[in-house]
């Protein structure tokens, strides 16, 4: 009879060896590189707040003379704008002035003959007015150009002397339009046989004024248009019928 075989050593649980698992293992790692970041953040913003400084304030650089120089001169001078503008404006109110008038209240036909069936001649001889409505305003018409139409079409122009104007005063300047061989369209050529027969002439005066007012040492410039439509009889002793004028600027 064989013996039995003896048992196992037993090990108590004491001594057993437990091996950690492996999430354990991941995990544990992870834990501590989060709390080893938080005390790296803390550590590097702490340093950061104990090395700031605080600002270094600079002083005020000190303005230079001629900076206020130029500064002053600027203000003066738009004061006197200022100032030169109100005087200006109270005095055209109190003024208030006004347009000069153009006017022909005489005027007079010599002759009309066409040369051709397409140009004409003629003479005419118109007494222009030129007056000055303000009462405390010189003006002086430094440019005057005035021209002469049959309908649309130019017959005669000329180019006057500049002269001056009281407050109040008139003037009167004769002018005699020659038209020597000028071209008109065969509507127009026709139109103006058919007004010579029937004794009644139509033309346009076109005037351009150059005007400076003068009030003191304050002046000014501009300009002045005028038109007058007039009626005559038929030459060779056309007078005149009626007559239409505007002056605007």
């Amino acid at each position: 009879m064989h013996p039995l075989p003896s048992p196992p050593p037993c090990t108590p649980p004491s001594v057993r060896q437990t091996k950690p698992s492996p999430l354990y293992q991941i995990v544990l790692p992870m834990h501590a590189k989060n709390q080893q970041d938080l005390t790296s953040d803390s550590l590097l913003h702490s340093g950061k707040l104990r090395t700031r400084e605080p600002p270094i304030l600079r002083q005020p650089r000190r303005t230079k003379p001629i900076v206020w120089f130029g500064a002053v001169l600027c203000m003066m001078f738009s004061l006197l704008l200022i100032f030169f503008g109100v005087a200006t404006l109270t005095i055209f109110i109190a003024v208030q002035p006004r347009t000069p008038v153009f006017d022909t209240p005489a005027a007079s036909l010599s002759a009309i003959y066409f040369s051709s069936p397409e140009f004409v001649n003629g003479d005419i001889t118109f007494l222009a007015n030129f007056s000055n409505p303000n009462r405390k305003l010189s003006v002086r018409f430094e440019y005057l150009y005035v021209e002469l139409y049959f309908s649309e079409s130019l017959i005669a122009s000329q180019v006057l002397q500049p002269f001056s104007l009281s407050p109040g005063q008139a003037r009167f300047v004769s002018i005699r339009m020659l038209s020597n061989m000028v071209h008109v369209p065969p509507t127009l050529a026709m139109e103006l046989r058919n007004q010579e027969q029937r004794n009644r002439v139509v033309y346009s005066i076109k005037g351009t004024f150059r005007v400076k007012v003068k009030l003191g040492l304050v002046h000014y410039s501009y300009w002045m248009h005028g038109k007058c439509q007039l009626e005559m009889t038929s030459p060779p002793n056309g007078i005149l019928v009626s007559r239409s004028c505007r002056t605007k600027k």
